[in-house]
């Protein structure tokens, strides 16, 4: 018998006790003997809860009790997460998470401490919810040089795009109706700016390059400036607009970032949706690959936990090779990255086509009817480059008393 902890009895905590009692069998079988849940400790009580058979409020009792071999942190946040995590590793203990957070700040001491205990610190769930992308990038990808990591990351903010996309629903409208479904916290900041799939790309990438990415070097651009008139104008170019999260190795370069950007139908994650996410690797030997489902949601994301607890009693005397060292890895400077560029400019196509292609060269037009403004697609430029010519544009603009660019977006068509 493995005995395991579980930290915090939220949604994701609640959901992998769930998954450990009614799949105890599958679990079971998975890991070579059976697995129970010994303690849950929450500062909180559950009346009538069958967990208050189990619930504990004193940390150090679970720390303490040689009999408990792997501890889940779902707690979220950093403290008292990290402390406890590290406490636990240097004990002796596997631990599990699905805390994008800790991994992202904190994931390079807690590996090394792993290492140096000899047991396992297993963070699938922290990325994707229940899509499997991190035991991919470290077994099955292993023979891989990565040279794409591209994902639509977080499902509130898709599916806020979904509902602008689909429905013409202001920014407002579909942040509040997805805070009503309950997908969008009461302060959504963490994912209508970016924050989320910041962390998660930062985790991705450092996954890819077996080096320590700092979260903060990478550029952070999230959805709040998209507009249903964005949308119309993508509905007549066939295109929409997603959040993506990225990270590309052209070489010793590595670019990462995280942005709004419009793709066409042929993108693989144009069809992605709703509050599902997707995730494209592209490998050298291998090409493209695509992995998607639920991004979020308490039974998804335990289920991945549940697959980590597996693979810690799988293997309980090892270290799995799994994570990044200490070296940091420099992320290229947002500026040396290239794109198109979806623009929206202020008064009418035939009077100031002229003047875009003098600051952007050839663009392709898109007009829509009855607005006193267009749009074009320029052709691919260095973002430093396209950022010179746009503050130019504007400035020449302002000297004739006009206005200038009222939008700009990433593109990939």
């Amino acid at each position: 018998m493995v005995y395991v902890a579980v930290m915090g009895y939220g949604t994701i905590g609640s959901g992998v006790v769930e998954i450990l009692d009614r799949n105890r069998s599958e679990v079971a079988k998975g890991a070579g003997e059976e697995v129970s849940v010994k303690y849950v400790l929450d500062l909180r009580d559950f009346p009538g809860d069958p967990v208050e058979e189990k619930l504990i409020h004193d940390f150090h009792i679970l720390l303490e009790d040689p009999e408990v071999s792997v501890v889940v942190e779902a707690m979220g946040g950093l403290n008292p997460a990290y402390p406890f995590a590290k406490a636990c590793l240097e004990a002796g203990k596997h631990v599990v998470t699905s805390n994008k957070a800790l991994v992202a700040a904190h994931g390079t001491e807690l590996l090394k401490i792993a290492r140096e205990h000899h047991v396992n610190f297993l963070f699938e769930a922290s990325v994707g919810g229940g899509i499997p992308i991190i035991r991919p990038l470290y077994r099955c990808l292993k023979g891989e040089r990565i040279e794409e990591i591209t994902g639509i990351l977080n499902g509130t903010t898709n599916y806020i795009l979904t509902k602008m996309d689909k429905e013409g629903s202001s920014f407002e409208a579909a942040l509040k109706e997805a805070q009503d479904l309950g997908y969008a916290e009461r302060n959504p900041e963490a994912d209508v700016e970016g924050y989320d799939t910041c962390r998660k790309i930062a985790i991705l990438t450092a996954m890819a390059t077996g080096k320590e990415v700092n979260y903060e070097d990478i550029y952070t651009e999230g959805i709040t400036r998209i507009t249903d008139v964005d949308f119309r104008y993508a509905e007549q170019m066939g295109t929409s607009v997603k959040l993506f999260g990225s990270s590309r190795m052209d070489g010793e370069q590595v670019h990462a970032w995280v942005a709004p950007v419009m793709i066409g139908k042929n993108h693989p994650l144009y069809a992605v949706s709703d509050v599902f996410n997707g995730i494209l690797v592209k490998g050298n030997m291998l090409g493209t690959s695509m992995f998607y489902g639920s991004g979020a949601g308490k039974l998804p994301t335990a289920s991945a936990v549940v697959a980590d607890i597996i693979e810690a009693v799988e293997n309980r005397n090892s270290t799995v090779p799994l994570g990044w060292t200490e070296e940091k890895l420099e992320i290229a400077g947002m500026d040396t990255s290239a794109h198109r560029y979806f623009v929206r400019v202020s008064g009418k196509a035939e009077e100031k086509k002229a003047a875009v292609e003098k600051a952007f060269g050839e663009v392709q037009v898109i007009v829509l009817d009855g607005m006193d403004e267009f749009a074009v697609l320029t052709k691919k430029l260095a973002e430093a480059d396209f950022r010179r010519e746009a503050t130019a544009f504007d400035t020449e603009c302002c000297k004739n008393g006009e206005s200038g660019i009222l939008q700009m977006i990433r593109a990939e068509l």
